[in-house]
């Protein structure tokens, strides 16, 4: 399948908004520029993952990251890490998209926030694709990809503040604190909310903050570089600055 990537000016426009609305998009060429990429298929995914019971967002996620793995992710890194990519074939599933997330329908900021997000760390797509790209990368085995799939969105949240951070993107820091965090049964713990400290805002989470420190230390330390031996006393340390964390050192 040809995907014809966008022409500058379709984000904000609420002609394209209506175009797309109307299923006009595709007959007007003023929309594309004479770039395409190609691709053998390109099934539909979810692409947009706010509503639903924590178990129904979770299975939701897993099938994003399941058929991007299948269909997607052996394009070049500079296809499926492009926004432009990314909008160039959303607008293509129009029938699927108003299916399945009727907002669209209500106004172009709707249209916006599901179909046209800035594919940065808090769109779904982004979070899926460099999720499965770093787990597959570092891992061969079918099986572990699943329980890394898993573990991955059991730790959403730890996971979310690990890729807003440019120095933490790389396989090796993501596997090595999934690993800890698993080893250790500390995602109830990462996911729970700072008491106490009325200093570090309404909604501080213990994972969020440990993230934070890994940040405010580098370079110094340089801890996506680190083995997970090297790494667990430092997350344990971390981990104590905003949780008792007593018990959890005992079983180390």
């Amino acid at each position: 399948m040809e995907i014809r990537l966008l022409e500058k000016g379709y984000k904000n426009n609420e002609q394209f908004y209506k175009d797309f609305l109307e299923d006009q998009l595709q007959v007007k060429e003023e929309y594309f520029s004479n770039e395409v990429v190609h691709l053998d298929k390109t099934p539909d995914f979810p692409i947009y993952i706010a509503q639903g019971s924590e178990t129904e967002r979770k299975e939701l996620f897993l099938e994003a990251i399941r058929i991007l793995t299948d269909y997607y992710l052996d394009t070049d890194r500079d296809i499926h890490l492009n926004e432009l990519f990314w909008h160039s074939l959303l607008v293509t599933k129009r029938e699927y998209l108003l299916e399945n997330y009727p907002k669209i329908n209500e106004g172009i900021n709707h249209f916006n926030n599901i179909v046209l997000k800035k594919f940065d760390w808090e769109n779904y797509i982004y979070k899926c694709v460099l999720g499965a790209q770093y787990i597959n990368d570092f891992v061969t085995d079918p099986e572990q990809r699943e329980r890394y799939y898993s573990l991955l969105v059991d730790n959403l949240d730890i996971y979310n503040y690990i890729i807003k951070y440019e120095i933490f993107r790389n396989d090796r820091f993501l596997i090595n604190i999934l690993d800890i965090i698993d080893e250790l049964d500390l995602s109830k713990i990462l996911k729970s909310k700072i008491k106490n400290r009325d200093d570090l805002g309404k909604d501080e989470r213990v994972g969020r903050r440990v993230i934070f420190e890994f940040n405010k230390s580098y370079p110094v330390i340089m801890s996506p570089m680190l083995e997970k031996d090297e790494l667990k006393p430092i997350f344990l340390k971390y981990l104590s600055y905003y949780y008792d964390s007593t018990e959890v050192l005992e079983e180390v």
